[in-house]
């Protein structure tokens, strides 16, 4: 991994944003940290255009939560549980644990859970799986999914951007990963609340 991310980071273009930030939406453990954030360090150095890294790393992670929405959708629940006990998902750092931590996210917030679980950790590159199971309509899961991984993307993107100026390329990541969790966390938090007003709003004035 360390020379995978290492070879990343000398070749961050729009192709290595989009192909790794669809690996890391998919079952596959990589860390977005290392994938957005050196790319919005390019754009303030001129070498690439900070909106476009953004947008092709969220199309990159739509691709890699479709591939997990349709795998278990067409596959199911069995199908996803016994991947997660074999040594290939266990390769991949999946196990029963995080499958069912996603689904009880998903069943605790709904369908808007595959915006909100975009910015929660561990929960993130899991939560297409029950949007999948349960055969949410795709276009709805990819309206949500895109909100989700843009904003994630955003907060990335700024972060990489904005230590342009004070932290050397080298120490990019160790300085990325200790602020983007708060953060994430924090707008996630955020989302959930806006919605959770609005919720209430119209059921407060269906009642009347």
């Amino acid at each position: 991994m360390a020379a995978l991310v290492a070879w990343l980071l000398t070749h961050i273009n729009y192709w290595t944003v989009a192909i790794f930030m669809a690996v890391e939406s998919s079952f596959v453990p990589f860390p977005s940290e290392v994938v957005v954030p050196p790319g919005a360090y390019k754009a303030a150095a001129g070498e690439l255009s900070l909106i476009w890294v953004v947008i092709v790393a969220t199309v990159g992670a739509d691709l890699g939560a479709l591939f997990n929405y349709y795998i278990a959708r067409y596959f199911g629940r069995d199908f996803v549980y016994r991947f997660a006990q074999s040594k290939l998902g266990r390769l991949c750092l999946l196990n029963e644990e995080k499958i069912a931590r996603a689904e009880l996210f998903f069943r605790k917030y709904g369908a808007v859970a595959t915006m909100t679980g975009r910015l929660v950790p561990v929960v993130r590159q899991f939560i297409s799986i029950p949007a999948g199971l349960s055969k949410m309509p795709v276009g709805k899961f990819l309206i949500y999914t895109t909100l989700g991984a843009g904003a994630w993307n955003i907060v990335l993107a700024v972060i990489g951007y904005a230590l342009h100026s004070v932290v050397a390329y080298e120490d990019l990541v160790p300085m990325v990963e200790s602020y983007s969790k708060p953060i994430g966390l924090a707008i996630a938090l955020v989302a959930a609340l806006a919605l959770l007003v609005v919720f209430l709003k119209k059921r407060f004035e269906i009642q009347k």
